[in-house]
């Protein structure tokens, strides 16, 4: 069984382990996604922050009909979508400064609980061997 010392020790390097991997923790950022339709005369360009910056279109493309031109376009912008990597910033990311906090009160209080109990087992023991 740890002493004191030893697992305040260990809970001092645990703190400053997880305060380490807070710093460190840097969202992923999403590329740039191209998409070409209606044989490469539309171009559609999503940025970094997933939105449309960008809608090159060939002049010869509009001598189709705007049904067609509507539905070349939107394939491009659902091509440029689908080659966006899914998984980044889907997810938020989890405040790491305020889980250590939390951590440490909670560290903080299961020490001072340890004590009590540590501490009452001791009274109790040493009340036993007085009457013994």
């Amino acid at each position: 069984m740890l002493d004191d010392s030893a697992l305040e020790q260990q809970l001092t390097q645990a703190r400053a382990a997880l305060r380490e991997a807070s710093r460190s923790a840097v969202p992923r950022e999403r590329a740039e996604s191209v998409a070409e339709a209606a044989d490469g005369r539309i171009r559609v360009t999503l940025g970094t922050d997933g939105r449309l910056s960008a809608v090159e279109i060939d002049p010869r493309v509009l001598r189709e009909g705007s049904e067609h031109l509507a539905d070349e376009l939107r394939r491009a912008v659902n091509a440029a979508l689908d080659g966006q990597d899914p998984g980044v910033g889907a997810e938020p990311v989890p405040d790491l400064a305020a889980m250590s906090a939390t951590l440490e009160r909670l560290q903080d209080q299961g020490l001072r609980q340890m004590r009590e109990i540590s501490t009452t087992i001791s009274e109790t023991m040493r009340k036993l061997q007085q009457r013994s």
